[in-house]
């Protein structure tokens, strides 16, 4: 899902980039309020732990392979602009130094990871947690939905905007990108549930959303 040079247009690399930049500059704004002396370290584990995860991939068949978003693994920790932040952190150094994704698509590239990856699926999670039973399976519950979400969405948003762009019909695009990319939702959705499921276990005292939903 990492856009390179060239498949998206001009005038939606610029929007993209617009509203990645106020994002970001935002989550930057909160992250000096609101991260004390133990969210700091955490903060750059987070980053630390989806930058490598990005690395390894896993096959969904037909050829194809998906790796770990890590979005909501991050907005679970740490809310949902910390999120954004570690994935526009994360998508810049493999811009720069991997050209895993273009230099000119990187507002697109974090504005659907970031912002509708992170973000969105975040503010989904807080809204399932709100229906769904406060317990320990309740919560894994909204978090394995969510995470499937934030990769399901964010394929949506580059396909809408590889449309846009004139790259690619719409009713051709988005059935091949979401029908992929469900796939590798699933994959995110067990991988996010597994490492979360574990924070709880022996320091749950990391969780932000645990601790702040009030979930037991």
């Amino acid at each position: 899902m990492h856009v390179p040079d060239g498949f998206v247009s001009w005038p939606i690399n610029l929007a993209t980039f617009a509203m990645s930049a106020g994002a970001l500059g935002v989550a930057v704004r909160k992250a000096r309020q609101d991260l004390d002396e133990r969210g700091v370290p955490l903060l750059g584990v987070t980053a630390a732990f989806v930058f490598a995860a990005q690395m390894v991939n896993f096959p969904v068949g037909g050829g194809t392979s998906g790796h770990l978003l890590g979005a909501l693994l991050a907005g679970v920790l740490l809310g949902p602009f910390a999120a954004c932040l570690i994935l526009s952190v994360v998508l810049i150094i493999q811009a720069l130094v991997f050209a895993d994704g273009g230099i000119t698509a990187l507002g697109t590239n974090i504005f659907n990871m970031g912002i509708v990856g992170g973000i969105g699926a975040t503010y989904l999670f807080y809204g399932l947690q709100r229906l769904l039973p406060k317990t320990r399976k309740g919560f894994l519950a909204a978090t394995a939905i969510a995470s499937w979400f934030s990769v399901f969405a964010a394929a949506a948003a580059c396909a809408t905007e590889l449309t846009l762009s004139g790259v690619v019909p719409f009713h051709i695009v988005l059935p091949a990108m979401l029908g992929v990319h469900a796939l590798i939702g699933v994959g995110e959705a067990i991988i996010t549930t597994t490492v979360v499921g574990m924070v709880l276990a022996v320091r749950s005292e990391l969780v932000g959303a645990w601790n702040a939903g009030g979930a037991r």
